[in-house]
């Protein structure tokens, strides 16, 4: 199978792409290599580097790749960025998955994966909760996460196409990127194998659920390759398991101490806008009808990620 994965020379990406070429599929990568990077890839896997939003120049990569499915990573994925520039979020998040989806459709793509958001689509949740909750974001982006799903359900609806939503909880690991404002793991390893101070925003009590990267990307391997019971189908793809901010700092500095013994403790910070209290998610789902549960710990994930860094 041909497989292009937009934004493949990403975090999340490039793991997909490794979980690819590992089952025998050939994979494609398009990237506009704001935030991914080419060293995270096989050296012989063809990326094109191109933005989504371009349509013209996106055309030319599904003619000269003719992909039997598609893995749709690339995305603003910033929360605070979202909040202060929505327009932008917008255009990446909504059309650009539209300029994909238009041309998956016109070259008769077979499936089409979504990077979707459990961390943000839910809203505060007091438990982990499954696909059948009502979505209710508060945030720019997770407002366009929704709209692509629905966008998904059009497609699946109107045209036949095979659409799976992958909605992710707070995806961590080795290869994530640490600058800007997405990732607080990766961000927490940089700034303190580095010495320097990093922020705990607002009292640190905000749960999260961290799912590994090589999880994650498992995961969309069996989305694109199962037998899935409808047209559109979304999968809540995280670990259930409760973790606020000061937890994970801590678990981080525990490690990095091992590399870096004046590796210094997290400061304060204001608390930031559209930032959930709680967020959880149940993955039951994706273990009944995908065979994924998540395989990696916290503590060893957090240990491989510090390494990594």
């Amino acid at each position: 199978m041909r497989i292009l994965v937009t934004g493949g020379a990403g975090f999340i990406g490039s793991h997909i792409v490794d979980q690819i070429v590992a089952a025998g599929h050939e994979a494609f990568v398009v990237d506009d290599l704001s935030t991914g990077d080419t060293s995270n890839l096989p050296s012989d896997v063809p990326v094109f580097e191109v933005d989504i939003r371009n349509a013209d120049q996106l055309r030319g990569v599904f003619i000269a790749v003719r992909p039997d499915a598609v893995s749709h990573q690339a995305a603003q994925m910033s929360v605070s960025r979202s909040v202060r520039e929505p327009a932008y979020d917008a255009g990446v998040n909504v059309m650009g998955l539209l300029n994909v989806l238009g041309l998956a459709l016109e070259q008769n793509v077979g499936r089409f994966v979504f990077a979707s958001s459990g961390g943000v689509l839910y809203g505060d949740v007091d438990a982990a909760v499954p696909e059948t909750h009502p979505a209710d974001p508060i945030s720019p982006y997770g407002i366009s996460k929704w709209v692509g799903e629905r966008y998904l359900q059009f497609y699946a609806r109107e045209f036949g196409m095979q659409s799976v939503a992958m909605r992710y909880a707070n995806v961590y690991g080795p290869r994530q990127n640490p600058h800007g404002e997405a990732g607080v793991v990766a961000i927490f390893c940089q700034k303190m194998l580095r010495g320097e101070q990093s922020t705990i925003n607002g009292d640190g009590k905000y749960i999260r659920d961290y799912v590994y990267g090589v999880d994650v990307a498992k995961a969309n391997i069996a989305a694109l390759t199962k037998d899935i019971p409808s047209k559109f189908e979304p999968f809540n793809i995280g670990t259930s398991l409760p973790t606020d901010t000061n937890e994970i700092a801590t678990l981080i500095h525990q490690e990095c101490v091992a590399f870096r013994s004046d590796a210094p403790l997290p400061g304060r910070g204001p608390a930031r806008a559209g930032d959930l209290r709680s967020s959880r998610i149940d993955f039951g789902k994706a273990q009944r009808i995908l065979g994924w549960k998540p395989t990696v710990d916290l503590k060893d994930g957090i240990h491989e990620t510090v390494a990594w860094f």
